[in-house]
């Protein structure tokens, strides 16, 4: 997972592709949950949370522009 200072210094088309591939990411996920292949569910926390990192940082990142 990327630091909070890294995700403030990358522009708006990154985090938005880094949003995608966590939205995709999280999908799989959920997918392997519950098929019951998922070994670690934390995972589906952790990525709800770097998700909600993102949209917070997008939004900053639209304000001062």
């Amino acid at each position: 997972m990327a630091t909070k200072k890294a995700v403030e210094v990358k522009s708006l088309v990154d985090l938005q592709k880094e949003l995608v591939e966590k939205r995709k990411e999280l999908a799989d996920a959920r997918y392997s949950h519950t098929a019951g292949e998922l070994v670690n569910p934390r995972v589906l926390r952790e990525l709800r949370r770097s998700i909600a990192r993102l949209q917070t940082a997008i939004n900053n990142n639209k304000e001062v522009q």
